[in-house]
């Protein structure tokens, strides 16, 4: 029989979240996952009750209430990161990219065929990333702009040619850097420069997908009538 004890644990109001993710990196236990396209707090034991996802959730779905649950197991919390093989030091969002993995690639055999990693480049401007990229740019002004997670363009072979051709190029990443910061300087940027459209290009991964959050809602900060455009690659390189 499972004992339960009056404390403080996190609420996740389901009507309000709208699966973005963010939150998952910020729990060290790894008790946040998605399932259906909302998160949820898979087991009361590996929650510590902190609320360090808190501040995570762009939707405010999340809270910390006192009610009787299942007491913090720390050991068990433990051992469930173990089970789901995140390596010692990465983060407990089960996305590939923190987890050592290895797949065949085809190799190119047709005579005369070109190596699209020997492509000469269609990239027409510097900076990319986002942190750099001054909301005034010139080359902002008119453009279709490519905001792109940061592993997009080492995962899918063609990125040169379907997503640096005839667009700008913005590239950053919602788990590794200053989600807030950037979305300002989106925000920014949309306010300042005539866009004509933005196409999000993220990895099929849910911390990833935080940019399609960050694109809309600087969209509608802004207040310009920009079409978005989503774009999903899978971990093993193609469009989903």
């Amino acid at each position: 029989m499972v004992t339960k004890v009056a404390r403080n644990i996190i609420r996740i109001d389901e009507d309000k979240c709208d699966g973005c993710g963010l939150c998952i990196p910020a729990c060290v236990e790894g008790a946040i996952q998605l399932v259906d396209g909302k998160a949820r707090l898979i087991s009361e034991k590996y929650c510590d009750g902190l609320g360090a996802c808190l501040g995570e959730c762009p939707q405010g779905a999340i809270t910390i209430e006192e009610r009787e649950s299942e007491a913090f197991d720390e050991e068990a919390a433990k051992h469930h990161l173990g089970q789901n093989d995140v390596l010692e030091g990465s983060l407990p969002c089960g996305c590939p990219s923190t987890t050592v993995t290895q797949f065949e690639r085809a190799k190119i055999t047709e005579h005369g065929a070109v190596l699209q990693c020997c492509q000469q480049s269609m990239l027409t401007h510097w900076p990319v990333q986002l942190t750099l990229v001054p909301p005034g740019a010139p080359f902002l002004d008119g453009a279709d702009v490519v905001l792109a997670g940061d592993c997009t363009p080492f995962a899918y072979g063609n990125f040169c040619q379907d997503f640096i051709k005839d667009h700008v190029l913005l590239v950053a990443c919602p788990k590794l850097d200053d989600f807030k910061t950037h979305q300002a300087k989106l925000t920014d940027i949309l306010r300042e420069s005539d866009l004509k459209s933005l196409t999000v290009v993220h990895m099929e991964v849910p911390c990833c997908s935080g940019l399609v959050h960050m694109a809309k809602e600087s969209i509608r900060v802004s207040g310009k009538d920009i079409s978005l455009i989503e774009v999903t690659v899978g971990i093993k390189g193609d469009l989903l």
